[in-house]
């Protein structure tokens, strides 16, 4: 059986003959990162591995509503550096341009917007072509 190229680290590895189309190498950072991207796609395509992930999470943090407040408690060299970086990302203007700071009500609810296929067009101006609108695909990752 000939060498292939690991699709994580990149370097060559002899695959097991059990597993026929075999992409990634046997190190645990390349088995990590296998997964990790298998679970990115299965996200991304299957509504139903979505919901069930969310709703897995969401019990999680009812399970265990103190975790972050312990973490923070149990690492202050984490807040430190997560203040420090708050006050540069303000600094730098991310705030303004949207990309820093989002807060989390600032939309509200989406219960009235399905997931979906949308016409976006900007506001504005009213033109007889909309030439400048997009279709894009909202899709509810969750509900609170």
């Amino acid at each position: 059986m000939e060498d292939r190229r690991c699709g994580a680290c990149g370097k060559s590895f002899r695959p097991c003959r059990r597993v026929r189309d075999q992409k990634y190498c046997g190190k645990e950072d390349c088995r990590r990162t296998r997964r990790r991207r298998w679970q990115r796609v299965k996200r991304r395509d299957d509504a139903d591995y979505r919901d069930n992930q969310a709703r897995a999470q969401q019990a999680w943090a009812r399970e265990n509503s103190g975790y972050w407040q312990a973490y923070r408690l149990g690492h202050p060299e984490y807040v430190q550096a997560d203040r420090e970086g708050a006050k540069r990302r303000k600094r730098d203007g991310h705030a303004a341009r949207g990309s820093g700071f989002v807060k989390m009500d600032s939309i509200g609810t989406f219960s009235s917007v399905p997931s979906g296929t949308y016409l976006l067009v900007p506001q504005g101006e009213k033109k007889f072509a909309k030439m400048d609108s997009i279709t894009v695909e909202i899709t509810l990752l969750s509900k609170r």
